[in-house]
């Protein structure tokens, strides 16, 4: 009899380790793939970027994270992007779309004739010395990005149209990481 219980408490244990063994297993996979679906996911749909910089400045300061949305490439007047300028990526805001004529005169930034007039923009849209030479329209495949701390912004009035190919993508939400 007494051999017949400690068969029976080593096939329990046995199977109790088995148990446990197999959930562990179970746990690590799920683990694994929840990892991989984060991984693809901010690989191919969203991406997250540091700005250290200042032309977006006060609606993206310098410091803070940005993530966009890397599918969507089709762009209207107040999107706001993140793209490359010689090596660093950057943001800024959408003010013109292909087809659109950008002017930027004594009297501010204006679109297709049209004066633009913006709550968001606290300085005045002037242009570069060594900068574009306006008026500009904007080609197919091509967007014009200005930033919102114009003084001190690299944009297209110094580089030009941007292709919408080196746009990274648009930006849908911005992580504060400094002066909150």
């Amino acid at each position: 009899m007494k051999n017949e219980t400690e068969l029976s408490n080593k096939n329990n244990n046995i199977v109790q380790e088995t148990s446990v063994a197999q959930d562990i297993v179970q746990l690590l996979l799920k683990i694994a793939f929840i990892v991989l679906a984060v991984f693809l996911i901010f690989t191919f749909l969203y991406g997250i970027v540091r700005i250290n910089d200042v032309s977006m400045k006060p609606a993206i300061k310098d410091g803070d994270l940005v993530m966009y949305y890397r599918l969507d490439k089709r762009f209207i007047s107040g999107d706001v992007a993140v793209f490359e300028d010689d090596g660093r990526t950057t943001t800024g805001r959408v003010v013109a779309v292909a087809g659109d004529t950008v002017d930027i005169t004594k009297n501010g930034l204006k679109i297709n004739g049209a004066e633009q007039i913006s709550q968001d923009i606290y300085f005045d849209t002037t242009q570069f010395k060594d900068g574009v030479d306006f008026p500009v329209t904007v080609g197919n495949g091509q967007v014009f990005i200005l930033g919102d701390n114009r003084p001190q912004a690299s944009d297209s009035r110094i580089y030009g149209c941007i292709d919408i190919k080196d746009v990274k993508g648009k930006v849908i939400a911005i992580i504060r990481s400094r002066g909150i």
